[in-house]
């Protein structure tokens, strides 16, 4: 689990063709500091695996699925990308709870710059709309971020100085893809009150059949 708050820009180094996968490796080095074989790093929203370390330099593995899935398939040497540690229990959640499974790939739709701040509109798929408020929380390439306005199929955000220097968001342009996370709180939500709104129609449902066939048998 990560929190949406991004410790460092990491640099592509390398990538390795597996046909059904990739292995990347990134330099970097706050992200580095206790990590060990196993742990996880976000990378531009997408949860990795570390498998290797070699000094300055750690390597994923990245399978289809989240090729197909996410924006990793068009990632290349030199990129710069965001990376986060899993959060541990004795860390402040500065952000809000992020899985690091992409639910979608949007795309920036417009910039819009002011003197302390940028306004940066999103796409999305349609399907994700139920999941956005005004006010809520959004990851988008793995930065935590509230919702200033959301449509049916875009929403926008309002990114600070600090943002925009330490995150790939200061250099996306219109028409680049970004990874979408929506909370997974609501998602949740959505599940708990379509279960009771099934039970609660099918009791309905046995109600009224149990008066038919009593009305039928009289």
């Amino acid at each position: 689990m990560f929190t949406g708050i991004v410790e460092e820009l990491g640099t592509v180094a390398a990538i390795e063709d597996l046909t059904d996968a990739i292995r990347l490796s990134i330099r970097a080095t706050t992200v580095l500091d206790g990590t060990g074989l196993g742990d996880s790093i976000s990378v531009n929203g997408c949860c990795l695996t570390v498998v290797s370390i070699d000094g300055g330099t750690w390597t994923a593995d990245v399978m289809k699925e989240s090729l197909d899935k996410t924006s990793m398939d068009k990632v290349q040497t030199g990129d710069r990308v965001n990376l986060e540690r899993a959060v541990t229990a004795d860390k402040r959640l500065g952000g809000h709870i992020v899985q690091g499974h992409v639910d979608a790939v949007g795309h920036v739709v417009r910039r819009q710059p002011s003197e302390h701040w940028e306004v940066v509109e999103v796409s999305m798929p349609p399907e994700l709309g139920k999941y956005l408020v005004d006010k809520g929380s959004i990851t988008v390439d793995g930065v935590s971020l509230t919702v200033v306005e959301a449509g049916p199929d875009s929403f926008t955000v309002s990114l600070i100085p600090e943002t925009l220097a330490r995150t790939t968001l200061g250099l996306r342009q219109p028409g680049d893809r970004v990874n979408l996370e929506v909370d997974v709180l609501a998602k949740h939500v959505e599940k708990l009150l379509a279960a009771r709104l099934d039970a609660a129609t099918s009791h309905a449902t046995s109600h009224a059949t149990s008066h038919v066939t009593e009305g039928s048998t009289r």
